[in-house]
């Protein structure tokens, strides 16, 4: 199915609390999500309306992500 992306294995998210690499590779994963997220409208003087990705708020997604792993990220039982 056209835009489903492969899960990132939890092996890889748990090593991600010890090693920087790993961590990279899980910011990387959801980047564009977290584009997707931080993506705001933006009207000109003219009232034409864009679409731009609101920095501040990617950052905060971004950190809000990195600070979930590295302080205790548990896997939940299914």
């Amino acid at each position: 199915m056209a835009g489903q992306v492969k899960p990132i294995p939890v092996p890889v998210i748990l090593a991600a609390m010890g090693d920087e690499g790993a961590l990279a590779a899980v910011v990387a994963h959801y980047q564009k999500y977290i584009r997707a997220l931080a993506t705001r409208p933006l009207k000109d003087e003219y009232g034409n309306t864009y679409l731009y990705v609101d920095e501040d708020m990617r950052l905060r997604l971004e950190t809000k992500l990195i600070h979930s792993i590295v302080t205790g990220f548990k896997v939940l039982p299914v």
